[in-house]
């Protein structure tokens, strides 16, 4: 009997059984027989130069996974097979007219051993791939990141410190290439001085790094480990500035009717009635009101919560939404604008503020109310936090807790207005 060695047929999405033609010694008639794995040892430089480039189609093993594939119309070109961490993997090695037989061989047997010590040859490929600088893979976090935030200026302030303390020192290295040195160096000026910021630098140089690793652009993120090497903080921490709640009234008097914009002093009383955060007021448009009803309904879109907030209004809220639409130029979407169309600028209330000296900040008059609530009624802890759109921190009172306490909250606000008004 006389068997003629046949090449492998390459898979192209069909799986084909290959079989040889035997010669029966009785009948002298082709009796097909179907091919097994080959026993024994595995082959080892089983091709030579002169097979490669003449070898017809199919595709020929040469040992450590190395196959030599040529096509139908004649383009060779190598591709190896490999158990990386548990699953088959084939990648090419390149054209037979680039790489020549002797330069695959030591491709796959360099990637074999990397695969038998548990690495992965086609992750070290992608990081010899063009690896992106700090600032170019800060741009990709950024763009993928910018999607969940409700704000322009919340992408300005995410870019505007790695912009000013990191990127001078690692803006332009290879994300790839920043060390923990690196970091650390940047880091040690402000870890101390300027606390915040440099927490802020740091939980954002890792982001970028965190996103490296995913990539397999680096192997590791040394920001995980960098604050046992920079110590602990000394910081006191600063609270936003405050007026205490009997000075509120006085803020009031002191802002009404004056500015340049009409409807910044009507903002900063309506704010404070509704111990709502300057962004909800800023972006409030008439749809979400319903003046009959008394109740403002801020979508979840604009809430830090991200849940639907409802607001009960009191008289003097509802008399201050009436004298907003009746400014000139009013009857857009917004509430609260300037001109007509546009949004209160973010700092407006702020430099209303600073210009009639009251010490304290938008955010903070949040805080007088919660000051007011604590000192000076008895309505319990949970309306008060509800007023303020707080989330429960306990999950199992979360999960029971259904009510938004409305009612409760109504006859809060109008208490809150009667002590600003004196009465």
């Amino acid at each position: 009997m006389h068997r003629r060695p046949t090449p492998d047929i390459p898979l192209t999405g069909r799986t084909f059984v290959v079989y040889d033609a035997v010669m029966d010694d009785v009948t002298h008639s082709p009796v097909p027989r179907r091919r097994t794995k080959p026993k024994g040892r595995h082959p080892d430089k089983a091709l030579s130069a002169g097979f490669v480039r003449s070898a017809p189609p199919g595709r020929y093993c040469d040992g450590n996974g190395l196959y030599l594939f040529v096509q139908p119309s004649g383009a060779r070109s190598w591709v190896q097979r490999l158990v990386i961490r548990g699953r088959r993997r084939d990648f090419g090695l390149g054209s037979v007219a680039l790489v020549p037989l002797a330069e695959a061989r030591k491709k796959a047997r360099a990637n074999r051993k990397l695969a038998r010590a548990g690495g992965d040859p086609l992750a070290e490929r992608r990081r010899a791939r063009r690896v992106p600088s700090f600032a170019e893979a800060t741009a990709r976090v950024l763009e993928q990141k910018q999607a969940a935030w409700r704000s322009e200026k919340h992408r300005r302030d995410w870019i505007s410190a790695l912009e000013r303390y990191a990127f001078p020192r690692i803006g332009g290295m290879p994300v790839s290439e920043v060390t923990s040195a690196d970091v650390l160096e940047l880091l040690t000026p402000i870890w101390h001085t300027k606390a915040a910021t440099a927490r802020c630098v740091h939980q954002r140089i890792g982001s970028v790094l965190e996103w490296a690793v995913a990539m397999e652009f680096r192997t590791d993120n040394p920001c995980g480990w960098l604050r046992s090497v920079l110590g602990p903080q000394s910081h006191v921490v600063e609270h936003m500035r405050a007026l205490p709640h009997r000075e509120v009234a006085a803020a009031i008097e002191a802002v009404r009717g004056s500015g340049r914009l009409p409807a910044a002093p009507l903002a900063f009383e309506f704010l404070v009635l509704t111990a709502a955060r300057w962004g909800e007021v800023r972006w409030a448009v008439w749809a979400e009101v319903d003046r009959a009803e008394g109740v403002w309904k801020i979508p979840a879109t604009r809430m830090k919560a991200k849940r639907e907030h409802q607001v009960p209004l009191c008289r003097r809220a509802r008399e201050i939404l009436d004298e907003a639409r009746a400014l000139d130029g009013a009857g857009g979407p917004l509430v609260f604008t300037r001109d007509g169309a546009e949004p209160l600028a973010d700092k407006t209330l702020r430099r209303l503020l600073r210009k009639h000296e009251i010490p304290a900040v938008p955010h903070g008059f949040r805080s007088s109310f919660r000051d007011w609530a604590a000192e000076e009624t008895d309505h319990p802890p949970e309306v008060v936090e509800a007023a303020l759109a707080h989330v429960v921190r306990n999950k199992v009172e979360a999960a029971y807790r259904r009510t938004d306490l409305f009612a409760r909250r109504r006859r809060l606000m109008d208490d809150w207005a009667a002590y600003i008004a004196g009465r």
